[in-house]
Formats: structure tokens, sequence, C-alpha cells
């Protein structure tokens, strides 16, 4: 049986100076040392400085074993949570809620704007799903991915990722043509390339609504990224 690279160093083995050079990585100068960081970890590195003009796509996960939130009777309280998160200095601008994870697309005024309203909304959103579902304690993993989008194309990318992003975790299944995704702030978004057709009544009913979601106020959000044309219904996320 191989011996792993760990199972070779032992206590009280003495490093040689090449060892104990700081190498930057996880778990000190030893090989192979500190605990594996698990699949699909975010990482704990300081983030990047914000500028008010960059949208971010911003994804938060929940822990194992929480409910599936994509459910009917949950979702008018996920989006009453969004609703209630929207602030001057930190704005949802669209989402879509999945069976373990949220998508959302933001603007915020910088950094500790973005990270307060993303916690906030997690606040919020674990209060009501754990009401809703009969369950407590901790709901969301404790850090949250934020990338920074900061072209047009990258934008629109983020957009249609986030809008369709069913069809990419369930690239198996078949999906009617022009269908929008309910659990999606799709029924309220301006950028199709077509007007909505045939809106199912739970459709109907949400585009009547008062939308959840914020008005986009950046540039790349409200006019750059349609310079690569508007999305279409049937586009697949890559």
């Amino acid at each position: 049986m191989r011996k792993s690279k760990r199972a070779k160093w032992r206590a009280g083995t003495q490093l040689s100076l090449v060892h104990r050079r700081k190498s930057g990585r996880r778990g000190g100068t030893r090989p192979g040392a500190g605990r594996p960081r698990k699949p699909g970890a975010v990482s704990h590195d300081p983030r990047t400085r914000l500028s008010a003009h960059v949208p971010q796509h911003v994804t938060l996960r929940v822990v194992d074993g929480a409910p599936n939130l994509a459910r009917e009777y949950l979702m008018k309280s996920i989006r009453r949570a969004i609703r209630e998160a929207q602030k001057a200095s930190f704005r949802i601008v669209q989402f879509n809620v999945l069976a373990n994870h949220l998508h959302l697309i933001t603007e915020a005024d910088n950094t500790d704007a973005l990270s307060r309203g993303v916690q906030g909304l997690a606040v919020r959103l674990a209060r009501r799903i754990n009401r809703g579902t009969k369950r407590s304690g901790k709901l969301f993993t404790h850090r949250y991915n934020a990338r920074y989008l900061e072209t047009p194309r990258q934008v629109r990318n983020a957009l249609r990722y986030v809008l369709q992003s069913r069809k990419h975790h369930a690239a198996e299944k078949t999906f009617r043509a022009h269908w929008i995704d309910p659990c999606s702030s799709g029924p309220w978004f301006d950028g199709w390339a077509e007007p909505i057709r045939y809106p199912s009544d739970e459709l109907r009913a949400l585009m009547r609504t008062e939308p959840p979601i914020a008005r986009a106020s950046v540039w790349l959000l409200t006019t750059g990224w349609r310079r690569h044309g508007p999305i279409g219904f049937d586009e697949q996320p890559s």
C-alpha cells in the first residue's frame, strides 16, 4: 500500500533548510501540512477593493442537510426577504433560487456595503426559511462568493447564467420554448430578446406583483451589457 506524502513526516523529524522556508501554502512549512481544502470551498483571502461602478455576481450556498430552497411555498418569503434587503448602498438587481444556493446580481457602493448587504440578506432568509421549514440553526455557509463584473461581456454572461441557471444545473431536462424560471427574477427582467409569450398562471401572477428587485443604476447593468445583444429565452448558460 502506497504511503501518503504526509505519512513520511513524523514528529521529531528535522526539516531541511529548503522545507523550512515559507512556501505560502496552507498549514505551515511541512509538505502536506494543514487541513485539506474541501471541494467548492471559498477562499478566505481578503477581498479586493470594490468600485461602486462595478456590479457583482454573488453566490450564497446553504449548509449540508438544509432544505431545498426552490420550493413554491418558500419563494414568497424569499422574495419578501430580497425586497426588504434593498438599501441605498446595496441593491439586488437580479436573482435565482436553486435547491442549495442562490445567485444574485448586485450593486454596492463599496466592499463593506456589499458584505453588510449580503449578510443582512442571509439573516432575513435564514429566519424566514427556518420558520417555514420548522428547523433551527445555521442555514448558509460562512463565506459567500463574489465575482466582480468589469466588462459589458462579463455582465451579459453573468445575467444569462443567473436567469437561466436552472438549465445549466438540469442539462438533461427538456424545457419548453420561451420558458422563464419562476424562482428567478426573470418575470421582471427587461432585457429579453422577445416579449414574454404564453406565461403560465403562476408567471402571470408574478408579473402583476411589485418586483422584489431594484432598478439597475450602474452603466454596465443599464446600458453596457446590451451592446452584445438582448438575452434569448432559449440561450443556454456556458
